[in-house]
């Protein structure tokens, strides 16, 4: 228990300081951006509640995919396909930089 909090410590301390990389700036600001247009999209064209336009769009990208929501329109199904392909790179692009970083820096320790 005591590991796993220091891990998340760690985890947090190379997130802050990964924000002194311009691209994991421009990373973090398109991951934002994509979820917000996710979660702005199914409120607008399935009506769902905020939290669940929002828990739709993180479940969606980091491909969990729990199946409690699903799209119901056309329209819908055709965005979370765009939405997948585009949202999916964005945030393995995000994930891979992060996770570069905090290996380089343990390396380096």
């Amino acid at each position: 228990m005591i590991k796993s909090f220091i891990n998340l410590i760690k985890l947090k301390n190379h997130f802050v300081q990964s924000f002194s990389d311009s691209e994991f700036k421009v990373l973090s600001l398109l991951v934002f951006v994509c979820l917000g247009i996710g979660t702005l999209f199914y409120r607008v064209v399935e009506g769902w509640s905020w939290i669940d336009c929002m828990y739709f769009s993180m479940v969606t990208l980091t491909t969990v995919g729990y199946g409690d929501l699903t799209p119901t329109s056309p329209l819908s199904k055709l965005f979370t396909m765009v939405y997948i392909m585009i949202g999916l790179g964005i945030f393995l692009v995000f994930v891979n930089t992060l996770s570069r970083r905090i290996f380089k820096v343990d390396r380096n320790i």
